[in-house]
């Protein structure tokens, strides 16, 4: 697992959330801890380093 720290799209408050290394792309959504709304959560790992990242709000 890794944690990785990014903006929330929100409040735009610094968050951090625990990324699973061992799927090599993933896409789920999370609640912010902050302010609770939900974050699109991108992710993709190569050889269980983190090579690409996006979080953006599920507002239309």
């Amino acid at each position: 697992m890794l944690e990785h720290f990014f903006q929330c799209p929100y409040c735009w408050e610094e968050i951090s959330m625990l990324l699973d290394t061992s799927v090599s792309g993933q896409t789920y959504v999370e609640d912010c801890e902050v302010c609770c709304n939900p974050i699109e959560v991108s992710a993709q790992f190569d050889d269980q380093e983190l090579r690409g990242f996006q979080a953006v709000s599920l507002e239309q």
